[in-house]
């Protein structure tokens, strides 16, 4: 697998970062902040933090939230790549330029106050001439080395990945099969077209080729979770949000849109408090999978005539990449949506307008033709052409004696 490239405008925010962050001839100095999620980290950080993290198999879509975020080291606790798979998040920190530590003490998280400043000097964070913690600095070299192991014991995950389908499958056979459990919502679908927006890969960049789309079909906007933040972001409004309501802002939550809450299928719902302590009525939808095939099931269950995905996991690098036991509900979710379901990148390539500039030169030249026709037909048009044509004799005269 060749190294991924950070998208320009990643790229674009760890250069104005460079330019700015505090380094000093002995090290980085910086505020470190640490979180055991790297999904909430990137909330607090700001551009030159140190991230401290705790995450196995750093996945492409955090790695990229890091860059984004314009972090000035990671310190991972856990190994980054741990050999299960080819998981792409550290190419793309290392390949942003960033220092990327593994196996960091755990007891960092203890030892350090949150916006704390500190020095990492090389492989060593210090605070003072103390010893803060120490980890193993990755670098392309041995990041390309650990992603080779990881691409030989590709087949034994397949093989894991492929007994967790059958056994949800085999949970979940009445609403994969039949749709039994689906709740009723009050937002209409029937018939219409939904796009289901999940903060994932490239969702920015989806949502904006979508724009001529979205702007002639209006579809119903289901927003998972963060996804619903990235549709305001954009300047739409949800219809619904799905989700477990970890990670999506208050003000997405009040925008007037649908919440269902994806509970466990013993019915436990963590998110709905939150919704309880802010005021809103929620639908509860109990499943085993991931947020974003509660939206699938949905809008296939409301009878939605085409759904468009962004920001979803769609090969099974990306499966892999975001966990192999939590996206065998999403692998058997596409399964039963079937042709109905379609990626926001065909979408905006089938749909994008492709005029060449001389179907519209051959456009104008016929406008201007039949102009010229209808004139030379009308009594008033004549007229016109007649009056034209003596101002064309009197200014190729006044020309031509300028020469004689």
């Amino acid at each position: 697998m060749p190294a991924m490239k950070v998208s320009d405008a990643l790229s674009a925010t760890v250069m104005r970062f460079r330019r700015s962050r505090a380094e000093t001839s002995t090290g980085l100095v910086a505020p470190v902040r640490s979180d055991r999620r790297t999904k909430n980290l990137t909330k607090r950080l700001r551009p030159g933090d140190i991230a401290v993290i705790d995450h196995v198999d750093l996945d492409r879509v955090s790695a990229e939230a890091l860059v984004g975020c314009g972090v000035g080291a990671v310190l991972n606790v856990a190994p980054s790549i741990s050999g299960r798979y080819p998981n792409q998040g550290p190419e793309l920190i290392v390949g942003a330029g960033i220092p990327l530590l593994d196996d960091v003490d755990p007891e960092v998280f203890t030892r350090v106050r949150d916006g704390e400043r500190l020095r990492l000097e090389g492989d060593t964070l210090y605070r003072g001439e103390e010893v803060v913690a120490r980890g193993v600095l990755q670098d392309r070299e041995t990041v390309e080395e650990a992603m080779h192991r990881a691409r030989a014991g590709l087949a034994t995950q397949l093989e894991a990945f492929a007994a967790n389908t059958m056994a949800y499958l085999q949970r979940e056979r009445d609403l994969l099969l039949d749709g039994i459990g689906i709740p009723a919502i009050g937002t209409a679908m029937e018939g219409r077209h939904v796009l289901i927006v999940v903060r994932g890969y490239h969702y920015r960049e989806d949502i904006a080729a979508l724009r001529p789309y979205i702007r002639e079909f209006r579809p119903v906007i289901i927003g998972v979770d963060g996804g619903a933040d990235a549709v305001i972001e954009a300047g739409y409004r949800p219809d619904i949000i799905v989700g477990d309501f970890d990670s999506v802002s208050d003000r997405s939550l009040s925008s007037g849109a649908e919440l269902v809450v994806h509970a466990y299928r013993d019915g436990r719902a963590p998110g709905l408090q939150r919704l309880r302590d802010l005021g809103h009525d929620a639908v509860v939808f109990p499943a085993t999978g991931t947020s974003e095939d509660v939206a699938m099931m949905l809008a296939d269950g409301a009878g939605a005539s085409i759904i468009v995905a962004v920001g979803t996991h769609a090969t099974m690098e990306e499966f892999l990449d975001k966990g192999r036991a939590g996206m065998a509900s999403t692998f058997l979710t596409r399964l039963r949506v079937g042709g109905k379901l379609v990626d926001a990148k065909g979408v905006s390539r089938l749909y994008r307008s492709r005029i060449s500039p001389w179907a519209l030169l051959g456009l104008v030249a016929a406008c201007l033709l039949t102009i010229v026709v209808a004139a030379y037909c009308s009594p008033a048009g004549q007229v016109y052409l007649t009056f034209l044509a003596a101002r064309w004799d009197a200014f190729v005269y006044s020309l031509t004696g300028l020469f004689t």
